[in-house]
């Protein structure tokens, strides 16, 4: 690089490149113009009054000057340093601002559901009396079943964590894990896909039950998905196809007097009039 002029404003330097490109030193943020590149940083020329700049580097640059003032980038990490004239621009690098498993287990012990999905925070208060209901009796009958039939796995009610990734981590009202899945118990929690996840509808989490969740137990391999609905007394029942997408297979009613079962675990049954009785 040849450096024709030098100027010091508040220890920084800023020079004209050979080929016409201006360079204002120390990396605050990248532009380039016209095949122009332009280096801002703090401490150095004074680009919030190019006027003074004016003199030294003639008027063409004026303008580009003004335009390099208004690209802020947040840190040096999220820009780039540009070569010389000819190079194509590259993207800014992006920091991943996701919530993480490890800031999951700063969270609160406030007696209300914490979870991440996709890095999201999501909180849900305490649930209501008909709510645990629904949920106790479903894990009645999943404790009745398991006891007849003890090598098929375990059942779980929430509090109780469900790690699929780094950036998700849930809390399903209640989940079954297979016995082909032992390997994803740990002390602490589960790691990975459950076989069964159940969840209880209600006001606050209906949108986040019926979709976000829906989604990462479809892209995270759950078997089987239940959505039980308190205010229609219906059981939704989702299930993972051969090529790993979610299909509704059933809608079940307590007034048709059907009855809830799954290929999971023969022989299991719920009365849905008894459930929502």
């Amino acid at each position: 690089m040849v450096r024709a002029r030098r100027h010091d404003a508040g220890g920084g330097t800023c020079s004209r490149r050979k080929g016409g490109a201006l360079v204002l030193n120390g990396a605050e943020g990248v532009l380039q113009i016209r095949s122009v590149v332009f280096v801002m940083r703090r401490n150095s020329c004074d680009v919030r009054n190019p006027r003074q700049l004016f003199a030294r580097f003639g008027p063409p640059i004026l303008g580009r000057l003004e335009a390099a003032r208004r690209f802020q980038p947040t840190s040096r990490d999220d820009a780039t340093i540009l070569g010389m004239e000819g190079e194509k621009a590259m993207q800014p690098v992006r920091r991943d601002t996701r919530l993480t498993y490890d800031d999951f287990l700063l969270f609160p012990d406030d007696g209300r559901r914490h979870e991440l999905i996709d890095g999201e925070h999501y909180v849900t208060p305490s649930p209501n009396t008909r709510h645990q209901r629904l949920v106790g009796r479903l894990y009645a009958a999943f404790v009745l079943y398991l006891r007849d039939h003890p090598d098929a796995g375990e059942a779980f009610v929430a509090p109780f964590d469900v790690v699929f990734s780094h950036h998700d981590v849930v809390e399903p009202d209640l989940l079954f894990i297979a016995a082909d899945q032992s390997e994803t118990l740990t002390d602490k929690h589960v790691r990975g896909a459950p076989a069964i996840v159940i969840e209880v509808l209600s006001q606050g989490t209906r949108k986040v039950d019926e979709q976000t969740k829906r989604q990462l137990f479809e892209r995270g391999g759950v078997r089987e998905y239940w959505l039980v609905d308190p205010e229609q007394d219906v059981v939704k029942v989702y299930r993972s196809t051969a090529e790993g997408a979610f299909s509704r297979v059933a809608e079940l009613s307590a007034e048709q007097g059907e009855m809830l079962t799954t290929p999971q675990l023969p022989g299991f049954e719920v009365t849905l009039l008894e459930l929502f009785r």
